[in-house]
């Protein structure tokens, strides 16, 4: 009775020990109620538009046209009638040379002329008497026995030989009026003029100075510069992403640090079509009207760009794409969870950003996403308002 007693004390223990629950037992249908509620998160909706705004590029101002002044032939400067801040016209003789050994080639030049054109002469005079001696022999042979044949041979002979060196003389006046005129042109050298109306911006040499051509002249300095100042280029190095769609003739506005406050506008007017490859950017020139002369070469302007585009693009915050180093994406919410969108940005213009994916107008996404919200997270959401002019 002993035994039975205890076998039923023990068995009544175990049942009672296995009934009692633990008290981590107990906590656990608590903490997966916990995890299990949704997480409060912002959410927005998708929009649709055509991108219509402005943005603001660095650029440069620059002469439309500027030349650094060369002599083509060696000399001295004997005078310069300009200097910096001159203005000058088209044509207009700024810089006198003398080169003393063009004097003696023109010299040498229309001697060798006279010499070639006496020589000309003198064969000319002795081909007219021997055409006449072999005409009248030939007029006289036609009398049997008057003029031996042989004689009309000889005579025939010389003249054909006088009128080869007449032509010889000839190409030979016709060298020496080449040579005349080439040295005349190497004198007209030395009057430099002006290849366009500008102002004198850099004057590096003076009178007494002895100068050349620059090609193959290591370190020459130019004798002046000139830029036009009257028309201007304005060059802005376009970003690729915002290329698309620029159009010669569109007008755009720009500014300048020395007017602040004010905005001047010119015409795009040149397009390169070529994206350098260093900087991704593409060179777009305008045509800036400067006659009156307020704006500066070489300064730095601000245009504001245009940015349009012909076909809607979908928009979101820029605050809804985010990155987990692997991929973009947005997190749209469907039936109450988190769903990861690959997209593809573009723009992003006042906070709101392009995005190109498997997307539609409407769709809600998370305002402020993070990769923390996993693809299956129930999500509380609350939404967002649009901003004013949005």
């Amino acid at each position: 009775m002993k035994f039975l007693s205890c076998v039923v004390l023990v068995s009544a223990l175990v049942l009672v020990g296995c009934a009692a629950p633990s008290s981590s037992q107990a906590g656990a249908p608590v903490q997966q109620a916990a995890s299990g509620s949704p997480q409060a998160v912002n959410v927005v909706a998708v929009e649709s538009q055509k991108l219509n705004t402005v943005l603001a590029l660095p650029a440069q101002i620059i002469p439309y046209e500027t030349v650094d002044i060369y002599p083509k032939v060696t000399g001295f400067i004997d005078t310069i009638r300009v200097d910096r801040g001159s203005h000058v016209k088209a044509g207009e003789v700024i810089i006198r040379l003398s080169a003393p050994e063009l004097v003696a080639q023109r010299a040498q030049a229309e001697a060798s002329l006279q010499a070639a054109q006496s020589q000309l002469s003198a064969a000319q005079a002795k081909l007219a008497s021997d055409e006449g001696t072999y005409q009248h022999l030939s007029a006289a042979a036609k009398t049997p026995g008057v003029v031996a044949g042989n004689d009309l041979q000889v005579s025939e002979q010389s003249a054909a030989a006088d009128r080869a060196q007449a032509e010889a003389a000839t190409n030979n006046v016709r060298a020496a009026q080449d040579a005349l005129r080439s040295v005349k042109q190497l004198e007209s050298y030395l009057e430099i003029a002006a290849p366009f109306s500008g102002v004198v911006t850099l004057r590096n040499l003076h009178p007494g100075a002895l100068v050349g051509p620059a090609s193959g002249t290591p370190g020459a300095q130019p004798i002046v510069q000139i830029e036009d100042l009257d028309r201007l280029r304005l060059v802005v190095p376009v970003p690729e992403a915002y290329a698309a769609g620029i159009r010669e003739g569109q007008q755009a506005a720009f500014s300048v640090p020395a007017y602040p406050g004010r905005t001047f506008h010119a015409p795009i007017a040149r397009i390169a079509h070529d994206v350098t490859q260093n900087t991704r950017t593409m060179a777009v020139e305008m045509d800036v009207r400067n006659g009156d002369g307020q704006i500066t070469p070489g300064s730095f302007a601000t245009v504001e760009w245009p940015i349009q585009r012909s076909y809607p693009t979908m928009l979101v915050p820029s605050t809804s794409v985010t990155t987990d180093l692997q991929r973009t994406f947005v997190i749209r919410v469907r039936q109450g969870k988190a769903e990861w969108v690959d997209v593809k940005t573009g723009l992003t213009v006042n906070g709101k950003t392009e995005v190109f994916g498997e997307l539609q107008p409407g769709d809600i996404v998370v305002a402020n996403a993070t990769d923390a919200i996993r693809p299956g997270t129930a999500l509380s959401t609350q939404q967002l308002s649009p901003a004013p002019g949005s």
